[in-house]
């Protein structure tokens, strides 16, 4: 017969409770642990932390998508692991992203759509970035030949652009040229326009889609003004149209406005596809006219990931699963399902502006006919609390609705704005108008005026 011995067993951590483990009682926030620890208690701990975040469906504040198909979560879950960089490994992903490129480039009405030059980016902040490199080494380009200096470059737009512009003309050493907003116009407009221009100037950037209001800039306008200017002076200014929002908007439900590649003078174009182009944050594309609008010594070639691969771009190594996402999106919606997509965010954001313009408190500065964009301001006869007051009271329901002043020479003015993307359904717009009659109520019935501290001077996302 056999005698055991009986042990102390060892702690097993996997038959323990979950929040008795030692690394949820002990986590180190600023320096990596000195051991490891359970999958599902490393994932406890940040599901945990990230809970905090706002509800993303209830972010009002961003123009980025937040809701896909189910289908579309599963085809990010199986491509997430793709480089869009290596083309050599991945050449399907590389594909579909020639794909995408030519099916933008025939819906912004490129002169030859299948010969089209562009690009994927992380965003369109990165497309900006590069289409301003385009448009400054083209300029320096024609300065030499001409035996010009190129010293003093600048580019010309609106006080409301989005600061990606600012960053571009910081970064690249470019003077910076707003013209600033008057009256109750809050945007780029042709009559204010040549009093910035001249032989220095390397582009001028119109925006389909303020950030500020979601207003669009007359750019078939701006084109005209800047095609007398150039028989007048002999100095051809190129025009970026910088259609983060409405590239994806504009050509569904605004089909007759002319602001593309219609228009000669319009060099280049870049959008977001992970606004209203339907797609998870990660993913921007930047399209040029034609190959003489991209100079070639910007586009580098390297081989050691097998093959000739030419780039341009900012960054090096990135997900290849967003634009696998953007093209899915483009099969799965067409043209009808877009329009029908959009239609439905402009009908929800005109019945939230409606609404606002009859309760009195309210002034509506911009009521989502063109980006499906609400913008409103206080009545002149409320005076116990301001838009800050009632962004945060707004918060309290979970709603994250931004509060900021307009741009210089305008700032005077501070709005709320509300944003209305694919997944804030018509359901979800009563809730919230529901919400913001209840803090409106809570903040007219105040003994008093709100305390009011230092506001943000303005609001650039």
């Amino acid at each position: 017969m056999g005698v055991w011995r009986s042990r102390q067993p060892t702690e097993d951590p996997t038959v323990l409770p979950r929040f008795t483990r030692a690394g949820m009682v002990t986590v180190p926030k600023h320096r990596l642990p000195d051991r490891e620890m359970l999958p599902e208690t490393a994932y406890q701990i940040v599901i945990d932390e990230v809970m905090l975040d706002g509800n993303a469906r209830f972010n009002l504040a961003t123009f980025v998508t937040t809701w896909m198909d189910d289908e579309a979560d599963r085809l990010y879950a199986a491509t997430f692991d793709k480089n869009m960089i290596d083309k050599d490994e991945y050449p399907q992903t590389a594909e579909i992203e020639e794909r995408c490129v030519r099916m933008l480039a025939d819906l912004w009405h490129a002169p030859q759509a299948a010969e089209s030059v562009g690009t994927s980016t992380t965003g369109s902040s990165e497309g900006c970035m590069l289409a301003g490199m385009a448009m400054k080494r083209r300029w320096q380009h024609a300065r030499r030949a001409s035996g010009k200096p190129t010293d003093r470059p600048n580019i010309v737009m609106g006080g409301n652009v989005q600061v990606v512009w600012e960053k571009f003309a910081n970064y690249w050493e470019v003077e910076p040229r707003y013209v600033p907003l008057e009256g109750n116009v809050f945007h780029l407009t042709a009559d204010r326009l040549l009093e910035h221009v001249d032989e220095n100037t390397i582009g001028v950037v119109a925006v389909l889609g303020s950030t500020m209001d979601g207003s669009y800039e007359p750019i078939q306008e701006i084109c005209a003004t800047l095609d007398d200017y150039e028989t007048q002076s002999g100095v051809s200014v190129p025009v970026h149209v910088d259609a983060a929002s409405g590239g994806f908007i504009a050509p569904f439900l605004q089909q007759e406005l002319v602001w593309d590649f219609r228009l000669e003078r319009v060099v280049s174009i870049q959008a977001s596809g992970h606004k209203f182009g339907l797609v998870y944050p990660g993913i921007g594309w930047v399209l040029w006219r034609d190959k003489a609008h991209l100079p070639e010594d910007l586009v580098f070639h390297v081989n050691y990931l097998g093959g000739d691969m030419p780039t341009f771009a900012l960054n090096f190594s990135r997900p290849g699963a967003q634009v696998v996402l953007q093209y899915f999106q483009f099969l799965r919606l067409g043209r009808e399902g877009f329009r029908l997509v959009q239609q439905t965010c402009q009908d929800v954001a005109v019945h939230i502006s409606r609404t606002l313009g009859a309760m009195p408190q309210f002034e509506v500065i911009a009521e989502g006919r063109e980006l499906p964009v609400v913008t409103v301001s206080l009545s002149s006869e409320v005076s116990k609390y301001d838009v800050f007051d009632v962004s945060r009271k707004l918060r309290e329901r979970g709603w994250l609705v931004p509060a900021y002043t307009m741009p210089p020479k305008r700032d005077d003015l501070a709005v709320l704005r509300i944003v209305v993307r694919n997944g804030f359904s018509h359901d979800m717009a009563e809730l919230f108008l529901r919400d913001v009659r209840a803090a409106i109520d809570w903040l007219d019935n105040l003994a008093a005026a709100m305390p009011h501290e230092n506001q943000p001077r303005g609001f650039h996302h």
